[in-house]
């Protein structure tokens, strides 16, 4: 297995990028290749003692911002190392590649050099929510603002073949993200989109579910547009941190309320690590031929690492072999829906 990863991209490169990188590299059965501006890496390993002989660097010092248009990535900067990263990636110099860089840019490269899926319509992300019950999968969260009732579908198919794989789940249930669980409830797409999943027989659809529900653990997976996915999912996080920040607050307000916090430490302690985001990773592109994940860009080492180590599961579990797969009944049935209603309107002509 070997993990390309850019170290120049989100807020906090190269630093805790090379960190990370150099954590993974203890933990996981992996070779690592550093992309990025070789004199930065230097100086960072020459500052925190790392040993970097076990890893491979690619030299490159252009870098592509949060405020680059997306096309850059193909364009302008080509030579950046999101960029560079990716091209190794589709040219089978690594296995997966993980980035902090600017989504909107790491997808357009990912569809572009490293291409979809073939029969996929559409890649999405998808972001691994903590709740109360199982972790849920939520896609799309920010790729596709406009999608259609199919393309819904395919995120549905996806997101449960990721389920499935990657949690162990035999059957998970999904949810398409509404304003109420009423079948007449949404725009006109959510109610074409509820009948399209509710007729799929690859998945096991629930109906709508409401956004205060999901939390809860309403369902595994979770399917929207990207739009509405990632106003959905930073709601989440704010709300989150609020809530964090409250507890930690309340908890340290005096002594008796500090000595409950030191009597419950460790209960507190694993509720903050279920419900830490860190912990789960980044966020899988599903629908790209190869792996690649998008770790958050305010990733610290420790968020970075275990963004590298969702990637290896993602690469190991089959994952994208059993989208193809999917993708190829899809296609079939689509194609046979569309000539029966070819057929169905040459005899209406009769």
């Amino acid at each position: 297995m070997r993990v390309i990863v850019d170290v120049m991209g989100g807020d906090n490169a190269p630093l805790e990028m090379v960190k990370g990188a150099v954590e993974a590299s203890k933990e996981m059965n992996a070779s690592f290749i550093l992309v990025g501006d070789r004199s930065e890496i230097d100086r960072i390993a020459a500052e925190q003692g790392f040993d970097l002989r076990r890893f491979d660097i690619v030299h490159t010092p252009v870098v592509m911002t949060m405020e680059d248009d997306p096309l850059s990535v193909v364009r302008a900067k080509k030579e950046s190392s999101m960029s560079v990263g990716l091209h190794m990636l589709a040219d089978g110099k690594g296995d997966a590649f993980v980035s902090t860089g600017n989504t909107g840019a790491l997808f357009t490269g990912a569809t572009l050099i490293v291409r979809k899926v073939r029969g996929i319509q559409r890649a999405a992300i998808g972001t691994i929510l903590p709740t109360a019950a199982d972790p849920c999968v939520l896609l799309d969260t920010g790729a596709n603002v406009v999608v259609t009732d199919e393309q819904i579908e395919q995120f549905a198919v996806m997101g449960s073949v990721y389920a499935r794989k990657m949690f162990d789940m035999r059957s998970p249930s999904v949810g398409l993200l509404n304003n109420g669980t009423e079948d007449c409830k949404g725009t006109p797409l959510h109610v074409e989109a509820n009948k399209r999943l509710r007729a799929c027989s690859s998945i096991c659809y629930i109906g709508n579910v409401e956004g205060s529900a999901v939390p809860f653990g309403a369902c595994n997976v979770v399917v929207t547009d990207g739009f509405t996915g990632n106003v959905f999912l930073k709601t989440m996080e704010g709300t989150s941190k609020m809530l964090m920040k409250a507890l930690k607050g309340a908890l340290m307000k005096n002594g008796m309320t500090k000595l409950s916090a030191l009597m419950l430490k460790g209960t507190i302690k694993g509720m903050l690590k279920k419900f830490d985001a860190s912990e789960y990773g980044g966020s899988p592109f599903l629908g790209i031929s190869k792996p690649v994940v998008k770790a958050h860009g305010s990733s610290d080492a420790k968020a970075f690492r275990n963004a590298i180590r969702a990637a290896i599961a993602y690469a190991e579990s089959g994952v994208i072999y059993d989208i193809a797969e999917e993708a190829e009944r899809f296609s079939a049935a689509r194609k046979a829906e569309r000539e029966a209603l070819a057929n169905a309107a040459a005899k209406g002509e009769e």
